[in-house]
C-alpha cells in the first residue's frame, strides 16, 4: 500500500455510517464469521506463528464490515487487539500484509476512510455538485447515488462499499470502489481550485485506485 492514502484518513475507520441503524435493522454478522478469541490473547502474549498471522488477518478482515453487530465478547477481544496494535489505522497497515481479503479489506477501508474525510471538506462536495450537473451518475456509480450531491454524497458510497463487503460481494466492492475514484479523479482539479488544500486529490485516487486495482488482482 502506498503511504500517501494511508497518511490521509482519520484515526476512527470502524463507524457507524450514514443509515446503518435502518439498513441492518433485525441482522447480524454472518454465521461462521468472527475471531479465534485464543488467537488473540496468544497474539497479546507474544508472536505468533506466520500461519497463525495469516489466519488471524483472515478473520479479522471477514468481520470488519459488519463490526457493528459484533456480540460483546467479540467486540471486546477486538478492541483489546487494535489496541494491542496500536489502533485502527496500525490495524489496516497490519492487514496490508496479507494478501487476498485481508489487503483487500485493508485498502478498502482505506478509501472509505478518504471518503469519509473528503465529504466533509466543502470545495469536494461542490465540485462534484458541479461535475454531476453534467454528468449525474458516472460510469459504475448508477444505483449508488441518490440524485442530490450533498455532504452525505461520499459518505454514502463508503457506506455501500461497506455494506457490500458485509454481504461477501467482494467483487462487487471492488467495482464500486474503482468507480468512486475514477470519478474524484475527475473531480480533484476543479476540487483543487476551490481549495489548494486538496491539490493532491488527485494523486491520492490515483495511488487508491491502484492499490486497490492490485490487491483484488492478488486475491
Amino acid at each position: 500500500m502506498r503511504e500517501k492514502p494511508l497518511s490521509k484518513i482519520g484515526d476512527e475507520l470502524l463507524r457507524i455510517r450514514r443509515d446503518v441503524s435502518r439498513a441492518v435493522e433485525g441482522t447480524s454478522a454472518p454465521a461462521g464469521f468472527g475471531v479465534d478469541q485464543e488467537l488473540v490473547t496468544a497474539f497479546e502474549a507474544g508472536p505468533l506463528s506466520p500461519a497463525d498471522q495469516r489466519e488471524l488477518a483472515q478473520q479479522v478482515a471477514q468481520q470488519l464490515p459488519t463490526h457493528w453487530s459484533q456480540p460483546n465478547t467479540l467486540a471486546e477481544a477486538m478492541t483489546r487487539f487494535i489496541d494491542d496494535l496500536g489502533g485502527q489505522r496500525e490495524l489496516i497497515g497490519w492487514l496490508d500484509h496479507y494478501p487476498g481479503l485481508p489487503q483487500l479489506v485493508a485498502r478498502l477501508y482505506v478509501l472509505m476512510g478518504l471518503l469519509d474525510q473528503y465529504s466533509e471538506n466543502p470545495a469536494v462536495v461542490t465540485a462534484l455538485r458541479e461535475y454531476r450537473q453534467r454528468e449525474p451518475y458516472p460510469a459504475g456509480l448508477s444505483g449508488y447515488l441518490v440524485p442530490e450531491t450533498d455532504d452525505e454524497t461520499l459518505a454514502g458510497l463508503s457506506f455501500n462499499i461497506e455494506e457490500l463487503l458485509g454481504d461477501g460481494q467482494q467483487g462487487k466492492a471492488v467495482d464500486l470502489a474503482l468507480a468512486t475514484t475514477d470519478c474524484l479523479r475527475r473531480v480533484a482539479p476543479r476540487a483543487a481550485g476551490l481549495d489548494p488544500a486538496t491539490d493532491d486529490m488527485g494523486e491520492v485516487m490515483d495511488h487508491t485506485h491502484q492499490d486497490i486495482r492490485e490487491a483484488a488482482a492478488a486475491g
